[in-house]
């Protein structure tokens, strides 16, 4: 059985990473406006995937037999400087919900929660790649100064991965 403690955070991250789909979204559409759809594919399949997670977190706790409330999503509110500022944004974004999931593994911990530490196992590793793919585009977006346009070219290849988790 789950612990209410737990499961609060559990039921406050899908609403965390629906947000993380809506600002990257929004980040979408800022580098469309710039006519870079490299870039925005690249943050329309990260938003793919942050709606999987919310999706994943939905699944675990009504797999036992906890009813989920979706809250209502906030709207992005930043407004970007330059056309890097996005990618350092998503880096802090990134970093932010590292922290979120590791507060909910704390605290499953101390609950001695084990099924759902087990269940975080999957998100732990899953943000450190999430951490590392936006630090490597900032990284990335440095290296290519001038050749932007061919790093855009590039970004518009990645492709959409649904992800591979097993409930059991």
């Amino acid at each position: 059985m789950l612990q209410d403690n737990v499961t609060k955070l559990l039921n406050d991250q899908i609403n965390k990473e629906m947000f993380s789909a809506y600002l990257y979204l929004d980040m979408a559409n800022y580098y469309t406006q710039h006519g870079l759809d490299g870039f925005s594919q690249w943050f329309r399949i990260q938003a793919k995937e942050e709606m999987d997670h919310a999706m994943i977190f939905m699944t675990y706790l009504q797999n036992n037999d906890y009813h989920v409330t979706l809250e209502a999503i906030e709207k992005p509110t930043r407004s970007y400087r330059d056309l890097r500022h996005p990618l350092e944004e998503a880096l802090k974004h990134e970093q932010f919900v590292t922290a979120s999931i590791h507060a909910i593994y704390a605290e499953a911990m101390e609950s001695k929660d084990y099924r759902t530490t087990e269940f975080l196992h999957w998100f732990i590793k899953e943000q450190g790649e999430e951490e590392k793919s936006a630090t490597d585009l900032l990284n990335h977006y440095d290296l290519a100064g001038k050749n932007l346009f061919m790093f855009d070219r590039e970004l518009s290849k990645r492709e959409y991965h649904q992800p591979d988790f097993d409930f059991d």
